[in-house]
This record gives structure tokens, sequence and C-alpha cells, in this order.
């Protein structure tokens, strides 16, 4: 115990108290979603430190002396271990270097329903068929810097707390409120009944250019649907929205990356509402 830190040396790699954290790259830590099963995994001190704000609770951490000296007060009283370790049994473990120096593994919380997610929202983003954990990722993060209360995931989602996907978003992927639709696109009638209004991005040439049409629902909650890379929405989940938006393109390029034209429509939306 070190300053309130249960602070334990790992010199063997091999030794199984680290176990969370072996074999990053090769090792598929998704979780088979109807039980649930899996690990979040956070790299580097600013995610380590989302996760001890979330619902995430860490059970252990692995890293090495210089990052238990950065997280400091944070780690204090925290009952998971903190493995320390030196950069070249990190690896080892790990499978590759990492150059943040510092990983937490918590167990997966319960996951919260739509209803619940959308109490209290004003604005939340919808997906459908966003399976790039990268995209993904970007997405939580655009989220949590342009206002955005929570994030509903349709069908062909990708899994928001995959590595990669948690440590593109910077962690704000296990601080932004998201569920699951147990129904898609049925679902979408829980955000009618609440009253949100359903915008639906597009490329389409006849759909309202967004700033058009966000200026018209400052009184409104907000739903921004977005969809997959290439596809984009599915013609049903359009028919489903109210009214369907298209950022303004020139020379000739027909679409946004899904995380960029999302980012631009929450801005649209936390501009018109400031």
């Amino acid at each position: 115990m070190a300053n309130g830190v249960n602070v334990i040396d790992i010199t063997d790699p091999a030794d199984p108290r680290v176990d969370d954290f072996r074999d990053l790259n090769s090792v598929d830590r998704r979780p088979d979603l109807p039980t649930g099963k899996g690990l979040v995994i956070a790299e580097g001190v600013l995610v380590v430190q989302r996760m001890l704000a979330s619902r995430f609770v860490p059970r252990a951490l692995l890293g090495t002396d210089r990052r238990l000296a950065e997280l400091g007060a944070d780690l204090d009283g925290l009952p998971a271990p903190y493995y320390r370790a030196s950069a070249e049994v990190m690896a080892d473990v790990v499978g590759f270097h990492l150059n943040r120096g510092v990983l937490a593994s918590a167990s997966r919380a319960v996951e919260l329903t739509v209803p619940q997610v959308l109490d209290g929202a004003a604005t939340v983003a919808v997906l459908e068929g966003v399976n790039d954990h990268e995209n993904l990722g970007s997405i939580f993060r655009n989220a949590a810097g342009l206002g955005v209360d929570a994030v509903i995931f349709g069908s062909g989602c990708a899994d928001p707390l995959y590595r990669r996907a948690v440590r593109v978003s910077m962690g704000h992927a296990l601080l932004v409120p998201f569920a699951r639709a147990a129904a898609w696109p049925e679902d979408l009638k829980i955000l009618r009944d609440k009253n949100f209004r359903l915008i639906a991005m597009t490329p389409e040439p006849s759909a309202a250019p967004l700033a058009e049409a966000m200026a018209g629902l400052t009184d409104h909650s907000v739903a921004i649907l977005v969809g997959a890379e290439g596809p984009g929405l599915q013609e049903r989940t359009m028919r489903a929205s109210d009214v369907r938006v298209r950022v303004p393109m020139s020379r000739g390029t027909d679409s946004l990356n899904v995380a960029t034209a999302a980012a631009l429509a929450f801005y649209e939306r936390a501009r018109r509402n400031a």
C-alpha cells in the first residue's frame, strides 16, 4: 500500500494476476453481447481518469511507476490493485509497446435501456450500421464535446466498449450514456413518444440543408440519425424520420466521413441552442 493505493510489483510477464491485460492485440475481448461477458480496457492516464469517473469500476490497473505518480490522488482509496511494472514487462504482457504507460480493466456494467438514456435528454445521436470502431469512438468524442446527451444504437453497430473505440473516444464512450434498441427501427417510436424530432442525415440532393433544418428545431428535442459509412441509413429508417437533412458539398464530393458529418450536425444543434 502506497499513499492509499494498493501497489503490487510485477516482474514476471507470465504472472497470472495481470491476465486481464494479456495479448491485447491478438485476443478478441469483445463480449458475447447477450450474456454481457467481457472486459473494458482503458489506455492512458486521461482515459483511466475517465473510467474512474464513470460507472465502469476498475478491477485492476497495470502501469509504470511514472504513470502511478501522474495518477496520484485519483487512485487514493481505490480497492483495485495497481500492478506496477517496467515498460519492458508491460510490453511482454500486452504484446506490444504501450506508449501510454498505463491500462485499467473493468467489468461490463449493466447496459442502460433506451428510455433510461432518454430521461432528461434534449439531443441524442442515433446510429445505424456504424461498424467501424474508430468512427464509433470519434462519434462519442464529438458527442461529448458538442452537447449530445446520449447515443442510441440501432442495428449493425460495433461495440462501443471495444478497446479501440474507448481509446479513440478518449474515454468518452465510458461517460456518454448509450443504449441499444431492442427492436429496430421500431424503437424509434420511443423517441417519438417523448416528443423528439427525428433528423435523418443523407447525401440526397433533395434533402434539406442541415443549417436550415436545425434553425426550426430550437424548441424541440432532437434525435440525429446517422448511418454506415457508404450505404448510409436504410430507406425504412429514413421513412421513419421527420426530415431528411444533408451537409451541402462542393467539388463533386458526395459525402463526408460519418463521424465528421455527425460532428457538423452536433455543432449546428449546439450553436442554435447556445
